[in-house]
């Protein structure tokens, strides 16, 4: 499905299903240098299950026309845009790693137009360290080698991930050099990289949301550490908020690696 956002053309996976207004909505949100297809499993078994689904791919990025986003900010703009462009008046919001803050951000704007909020493999600060900066911009491969070995804790996941016998890594490098080679015109990895390094109003945010939130955590994630979570937990929690924690013996990519779990965490919160 194809939307025009901002007067750029904006691609969001629907799981196979035809966009259905009478349906709850759920958008999914990649984090950096990824793209929809990070959400395979959880986007097409919800859009087969009573709900639409819009797993974008964010400005800039692999089918997405227009400007990538340079901040946490500009990218949340996007999130209410594309909403308004689908028609959408509330939708839960999903998102992975920068795709966390950026669906943070958006519920904290958006209010009441945001019926759940599920932040997977998220962190605030969520500090990029200088030497990954500077790798991201003038060594892009190293840098994302860097970022694959550090993301994962298995090279063989589930079979309902992609399928019997995938390398995860080799998928995931191949992944980010599509993506990376997507957009000629912008390093969208040393971008994405420094926005989420940049994103300073993350306990405001989950201060300023209304509706309930999962936060859906990695105990062996080495990109962003559970404790890293933990601030935003507490500022949910002491505001009143309602927190849902689900912790996963895996990686950052809680996706792939433990994609039923994940799913499975995602199903039953939207119920809520």
């Amino acid at each position: 499905m194809e939307l025009h956002v901002n007067g750029a053309k904006t691609y969001c996976y629907t799981g196979g299903k035809a966009f259905d207004a009478a349906q709850p909505t759920v958008v999914f949100i990649h984090g950096v240098l990824n793209d929809h297809s990070v959400w395979i499993l959880q986007s097409r078994y919800l859009a087969h299950h009573g709900w639409n689904v819009l797993a974008i791919d964010l400005p800039g990025h692999c089918r997405s026309g227009g400007e990538a986003p340079s901040s946490v900010e500009e990218a949340a703009d996007f999130i209410a845009a594309l909403l308004d462009a689908a028609g959408v008046q509330r939708a839960a919001l999903v998102g992975h790693s920068w795709g966390s803050l950026i669906a943070l951000e958006a519920a904290a704007r958006l209010q009441a137009r945001v019926s759940h909020l599920v932040l997977v493999g998220t962190a605030f600060p969520m500090k990029v360290s200088p030497a990954l900066l500077d790798s991201a911009l003038n060594e892009p491969m190293k840098a994302l080698a860097m970022v694959n070995v550090f993301s994962r804790s298995t090279l063989a996941p589930p079979p309902s991930a992609l399928g019997p016998g995938t390398w995860v890594y080799g998928a995931s490098m191949a992944l980010g050099r599509r993506v990376l080679a997507s957009n000629p015109k912008v390093n969208v990895f040393h971008r994405g990289f420094k926005a989420c390094d940049s994103y300073a109003n993350g306990e405001a945010a989950i201060q300023a949301i209304t509706c309930p939130v999962l936060f859906v955590l990695g105990a062996q994630d080495q990109m962003t550490q559970p404790r890293a979570a933990q601030g935003l937990i507490n500022a949910a929690r002491d505001s009143g908020k309602t927190v849902q924690r689900v912790s996963l013996p895996v990686g950052h990519h809680q996706m792939t690696e433990a994609p039923d779990a994940t799913l499975f965490a995602i199903r039953d919160f939207l119920k809520s």
